[in-house]
């Protein structure tokens, strides 16, 4: 009976044969999103033979979420059903492979004794023991070995990451498998350049798709999607994102490669060819051509962030009307100015938040260098238990040639007042009011205020 069942079970185990599909990606998608993730789909042709067998899936990101996998059989489904998937990620190393070695075999090619055979009895700390034929033991030294030499890959350690499914099929050997998953270690971010003419009244902005692909895996050929907004995700780790080749693409693109739509609560991004991502690679697309609109220069003055400096804003609106109109993903802006010989000069940058059409962007790119402002407080007195009046006095000096005007930030908290104002705020909300203060050329201008706080 024991013999019998022995049999069986071995007629079973050989039943269950590993294929591995060593196919190339016959379609591939990757959608990308801001959050170093990235949704993988392929479409693959497998021979699966039939009977219960472990399918082999190489290839597969290392830093895949193996929860996330779906797959599906896409012809005659009926007949080929998924019992059991595993992802197995025991990585070949040389540790690895002496431990799996342990109580077998080995030949070592040694400085002092040439090749040396024996059982492998430990291969931990600076030496390893082996037993000799004649059941002595030996010590080599790692110091003295100058390679090993194994029969063949233990049985268990992979090369790269890969799926193993345990499929039973009961119809035609051809089938056609569809697998999506997540994984980490991919992410994309946009980046814009802007030039600002010689009157500051016009800039010309192109923008950059910036990929940047650590996950483990190449992916040719494949249909790119990149997704802009945050998609919750259940307790995400981030991971670290290392820096690889660079890939640039054309500079100038004749017409936009990317189609934009709504999808979702989000704004989704198509490339409109195939493109290819190398593991280790940052690869820079153009994301639009370049467009020309009309900007406004400011000089705005908030003494409660900064005391004594006047920033410079640049202000335009994401308008078609505008020369723009195509929601923006959040990203880098870099601006530069063309000097009277041609060159360029980098007066600054500055980040923009996920932006929708008809927004307006502003832009804080450097600090003013001739126009100065100072901030006292005059008066601070309590009006009962729960409320108090402030008054303040703002010098803003100009030291450039011409005629500026600054716009004055105050914020306030609670439920407040202006009681009285040198010059009346241009506009109020619930926490700040604004003043467009003119200042003449070489001269200095005072702006006064007071103000009653209730709370």
């Amino acid at each position: 009976m024991m013999k019998r069942n022995a049999k069986i079970c071995a007629l079973i185990a050989f039943s269950i044969s590993l294929i591995t599909t060593l196919t190339a990606q016959e379609k591939i998608a990757i959608t990308i999103y801001n959050q170093n993730l990235a949704l993988v789909y392929e479409q693959r042709e497998l021979s699966i033979p039939s009977g219960l067998n472990a399918i082999s899936f190489p290839e597969v990101a290392a830093q895949i979420d193996p929860t996330s996998v779906q797959i599906s059989v896409l012809n005659d489904p009926a007949t080929c059903l998924i019992r059991e998937q595993n992802y197995e990620y025991d990585l070949v190393n040389s540790d690895k492979i002496f431990n799996k070695f342990l109580e077998k075999e080995i030949a070592f090619s040694t400085k002092s004794s040439g090749e040396i055979k024996g059982i492998l009895l430990s291969a931990g700390g600076g030496d390893f023991v082996l037993r000799n034929t004649d059941g002595s033991l030996l010590v080599l030294s790692k110091s003295d070995i100058l390679a090993t030499s194994f029969p063949s890959l233990p049985d268990g350690l992979k090369a790269r990451p890969t799926l193993v499914w345990l499929a039973q099929n009961s119809g035609s050997v051809r089938r056609t498998v569809e697998v999506s998953y997540l994984t980490r270690g991919i992410q994309w971010h946009a980046e814009y350049v802007g030039v600002l003419d010689e009157k500051d009244a016009n800039l010309k902005l192109n923008g950059w798709v910036s990929i940047d692909n650590q996950s483990g895996a190449n992916y040719k050929d494949a249909k790119l999607k990149l997704v802009a907004g945050d998609v919750n995700l259940v307790d995400e780790r981030r991971q670290p994102v290392f820096k690889g080749r660079t890939e640039a693409l054309a500079m100038v693109a004749d017409a936009p490669q990317f189609e934009e739509k709504s999808f979702f609560e989000y704004h989704l991004y198509t490339l409109q060819r195939p493109a290819t991502l190398q593991e280790n690679q940052i690869k820079q697309i153009t994301f639009f051509p370049e467009s020309k609109t009309q900007v406004q220069k400011e000089f705005v003055y908030e003494a409660q962030k900064d005391q004594r400096s006047v920033n410079v804003q640049v202000v335009f609106k994401n308008a078609k009307e505008a020369g723009l109109g195509m929601p923006l993903p959040e990203g880098k802006v870099r601006i530069y100015k063309s000097d009277s010989d041609g060159s360029q000069i980098f007066v600054g940058e500055d980040r923009i938040s996920h932006t929708p059409k008809d927004e307006e962007i502003r832009l804080t790119i450097g600090k003013a260098f001739d126009i100065v402002g100072e901030r006292q407080q005059l008066r601070d007195e309590a009006l009962g238990r729960r409320a108090r009046e402030q008054e303040f006095e703002i010098k803003l000096r100009n030291h450039k040639d011409d005629d500026v005007t600054v716009k004055v930030i105050e914020r306030f908290y609670g439920d407040w007042e202006i009681r009285s104002a040198s010059q009346q705020p241009v506009s109020k909300t619930a926490e700040k009011a604004e003043w467009q203060v003119r200042l003449p050329k070489n001269g200095e201008t005072t702006l006064q205020f007071t103000v009653r706080l209730r709370w």
